[in-house]
């Protein structure tokens, strides 16, 4: 009797961690049959092709995005399982978006009006890394501790352009709506972005790169835990001045 109460034990607890390790919260599961039909629907889609029972440090990164993600309503965050055995679901999906088992988990992220996907690189796998590159390729905005989405927007336009008079107008920009700012954690957030701003019209272009840079050198420093998270905010904020071309 013992052993047959121990053995339900056991498998219960394994149905529970497979459970978890299939579904993260907001993660969408998709399949041959739903793929095409879902992130159609959406202005942008990141999606994960993994193990069929994905789990580990990774997989729980990812899983923080998908958590982030719930009030954007332009993204999906998506999980394909692919399995090379059995009936091997999902191989023709893997298959066809050139997902190779060996490199798992494989990020893509697929754009509206775009006919191939764009494949997350950065070696670095975090979950800030790829909210990062899924607001860089699509223009999405998904926050980053630290950030305020309509200032990371004026700061994208601001290092798009080199017209110092159109930059000038962009700080006016800001710091009208530094003005409008309510909260004081708001208030000192909003006014990193404005004196960044300030300092790179003064300074030049580099100024940025540069400030970035000493930053994140500072940063590998010793410090408090509380200190460590400011400069890792501050440097989330000196990230949304950088913006590739679509």
């Amino acid at each position: 009797m013992l052993m047959n109460l121990q053995y339900i034990v056991v498998v219960v607890l394994y149905l529970i961690i497979s459970i978890d390790a299939i579904n993260c919260k907001g993660c969408v599961p998709l399949d041959v049959f739903t793929f095409d039909k879902v992130i159609s629907k959406f202005k942008a889609a990141i999606i994960k092709f993994d193990v069929a029972y994905p789990y580990g440090t990774k997989h729980d990164e990812f899983a923080k995005v998908a958590e982030a993600a719930y009030t954007v309503p332009d993204l999906l965050v998506g999980e394909v399982g692919v399995k090379d055995y059995g009936e091997k679901e999902n191989a023709d999906l893997a298959e066809r978006y050139k997902v190779n088992k060996d490199d798992f988990p494989v990020l893509k992220l697929f754009v509206a009006g775009l006919s191939e996907p764009y494949t997350f690189s950065d070696p670095e796998f975090t979950a800030d890394n790829i909210k990062k590159f899924i607001r860089t390729k699509s223009n999405v905005h998904i926050g980053l501790p630290g950030c305020l989405e309509a200032f990371d927007k004026i700061a994208t336009k601001f290092s798009q352009v080199h017209d110092p008079e159109i930059k000038k107008a962009l700080l006016r920009e800001a710091e009208d709506l530094w003005d409008k700012t309510t909260g004081r954690a708001d208030q000192k957030t909003a006014e990193v972005y404005v004196k960044t701003m300030r300092k790179a019209l003064e300074k030049g272009d580099d100024f940025v790169d540069n400030e970035l840079k000493r930053v994140q050198s500072l940063a590998k420093g010793k410090m408090s835990k509380e200190k460590k998270e400011e400069m890792q905010q501050r440097i989330n904020i000196l990230q949304s001045f950088h913006h590739e071309e679509l």
